[in-house]
């Protein structure tokens, strides 16, 4: 009899679901952005992003956590500005940002955007890293666009590939 794997407790070979988020999500969303960021989001300002056409704002669930993490996107003429991606602590380095980012790039898709842009914090290493995973690349910097602390912001591009 062949042995079942065992979870120490960690287990994130949970099933994340990505889709839409709705008015529901705005207060766990919010409880993620208070973790995330030193400037974060209000409640309103999350639920007019949810409720806006020209935004794409997608949450990460898993049936036994609830919401995991986020993405917001602005829709912009034909390009994708994303405004934020955040994980919760308990969920980080586990592939959330990923499918998350796979789910903005896929609804970028389906609106026929040409490409995507951000602002990343310049010491934001691991989301960095992230955005140069799919492909993005630094186009220029942001003096001081961050508070709390000051910092500087670098502006990158992905420009997207459609097959003929």
């Amino acid at each position: 009899m062949e042995a079942l794997p065992t979870c120490n407790g960690d287990c994130l070979i949970m099933k994340i679901k990505i889709q839409r988020a709705k008015p529901r999500h705005a207060d766990a969303i919010h409880a993620i952005e208070n973790e995330a960021f030193s400037d974060p989001w209000s409640i309103k300002s999350i639920l007019y992003e949810i409720e806006e056409n020209h935004s794409v704002f997608l949450v990460a669930t898993n049936i036994f956590y609830g919401i995991v993490g986020y993405a917001s996107m602005r829709h912009v003429i034909n390009e994708g500005h994303i405004s934020n991606i955040a994980v919760s602590v308990a969920h980080k380095n586990k592939g959330i940002g990923t499918l998350l980012m796979e789910g903005l790039e896929e609804e970028a898709r389906l609106l026929e955007m040409i490409g995507l842009t951000l602002e990343v914090r310049a010491s934001n290493e691991p989301a960095i890293a992230l955005y140069e995973k799919f492909g993005f690349e630094p186009e220029g910097i942001r003096k001081n666009l961050y508070s709390y602390p000051t910092e500087d912001g670098i502006i990158m591009w992905r420009w997207l590939q459609y097959g003929s």
